[in-house]
């Protein structure tokens, strides 16, 4: 719930809470109230402007209020739509369907989407075959606010790319053609992300004024304490704000919700998965990890100062899966392994894992390729894999190999 006010706050969109579950006898509802306002949501019987209903899914209590005070609220900002223009919306999500082929979830914003229309979505285009709602059943059309699933992509579109009716099918093409060809010729521009590095010197140029973070924790304890000694880190130049604060592994959410408030990943005693931090890469989001408090804060405050020390950064280079340990004599235990993603560098540092569980870390001393050393292998290929004192190897074991460079402050 916190994460999903966080997100609607950074979107910038109104908020109705939907309290549920009020059948139940240990049903607190004033509780959940005060817990909202902790959260910045006054309800209106409180004297705030957050819309909230009690209701019951199990016992369908209070669905007919909700849906008025979703219609209500809609009127008061004026949410409008068209019917009756050609259909535009944004991509949900989208996957490559093993029988359907490429196929993605669409809200309709405007307009209405019919079966034989030609469309164009990013550098994706197509015609559609066929329209299904949630329950996988045959929709005849779709008007705004609808959410359907579309067959007849040529391509798996991207999530949050526009989707777009065209006159004809050769319109679409050319269109989607235009646009992979400027892809091509330019890298696509993306809004540049604060990081603590950079910070005193934005500072200065008036460009920031308020330093935005995102804390994950190991404990709740840890959350409360950070969450109240943070904030006091700021100066006159820059406040600290916390848009978000919870226990857990960082994880792709974090990371978008990073993107979308400008804000700086702050990590204490948790760790953040392979996909969470290619996804911080690409949408260049900062993403700092700390044992010791004190060096958690020492570096906000040197941040906010613009005496930052130089930090050593961890580089993803790639990662293989064991699939046989090979026992030679004089040297020990060879990993015989494949390339799952990325690239395995000899003399890298790399880390063995084990049912997700870091076993060992040390260095790749020996790497080859059909029997003859090598100084890399890329994704896709097999190789031989030594490392320096450990000669544990087991089947299915995840060798994640690493550089570390030193990064300087501005």
């Amino acid at each position: 719930t916190k994460e999903a006010i966080n997100h609607a706050k950074a979107a910038g969109v109104p908020i109705i809470v939907a309290i549920n579950k009020i059948d139940k006898p240990e049903a607190n509802i004033d509780r959940v109230k005060q817990q909202l306002s902790k959260e910045g949501l006054l309800v209106e019987e409180w004297g705030g402007k957050t819309i909230s209903v009690e209701i019951s899914a199990k016992e369908k209590k209070n669905l007919d209020e909700l849906l008025e005070m979703i219609l209500l609220l809609g009127d008061v900002v004026e949410l409008r739509s068209n019917p009756k223009v050609p259909a535009q919306g944004v991509v949900l999500e989208a996957r490559l369907d093993a029988q359907k082929g490429p196929v993605a979830t669409v809200i309709i914003q405007r307009g209405t989407l019919a079966p034989g229309q030609a469309f164009i979505s990013g550098t994706a285009s197509g015609k559609v075959r066929a329209l299904f709602d949630e329950k996988g059943k045959t929709m005849k059309s779709a008007g705004p606010s609808v959410p359907v699933e579309i067959l007849g992509f040529n391509d798996v579109p991207q999530s949050g790319d526009l989707f777009q009716v065209v006159p004809d099918v050769d319109t679409a093409k050319r269109v989607a053609e235009h646009r992979l060809s400027k892809i091509k010729k330019e890298e696509p521009s993306r809004p540049e992300h604060v990081t603590l590095d950079d910070l005193f010197k934005k500072i200065e140029e008036g460009q920031v004024k308020e330093l935005s973070l995102i804390l994950k924790a190991d404990v709740q304890g840890s959350v409360e304490v950070l969450t109240e000694l943070l904030p006091s880190l700021g100066t006159e130049k820059v406040k600290i704000k916390l848009v978000h604060a919870s226990t857990g592994n960082i994880t792709e959410a974090d990371v978008l919700l990073a993107s979308a408030s400008n804000a700086v990943i702050i990590g204490y005693n948790t760790k953040i998965g392979p996909k969470a931090a290619e996804l911080a890469e690409d949408e260049d989001v900062e993403i700092r990890l700390y044992k010791i408090i004190y060096k958690l804060t020492e570096d906000i405050k040197k941040a906010v100062i613009g005496m930052l020390e130089p930090v050593i950064k961890e580089v993803f280079l790639g990662r293989a899966e064991v699939r046989r340990v090979f026992q030679i004599p004089k040297v020990g235990a060879i990993a015989g392994s494949y390339v799952q993603d990325g690239r395995i560098v000899r003399n890298s540092e790399a880390r063995v894992l084990r049912s997700k569980t870091v076993i060992y870390q040390g260095r790749i001393s020996s790497l080859k390729h059909l029997k003859e050393n090598v100084t890399e292998v890329k994704k896709d290929y097999e190789c031989g894999i030594g490392m320096d004192k450990f000669h544990e190897f087991e089947a299915g074991d995840i060798i994640e190999a690493f550089v570390k460079e030193k990064v300087k402050a501005e």
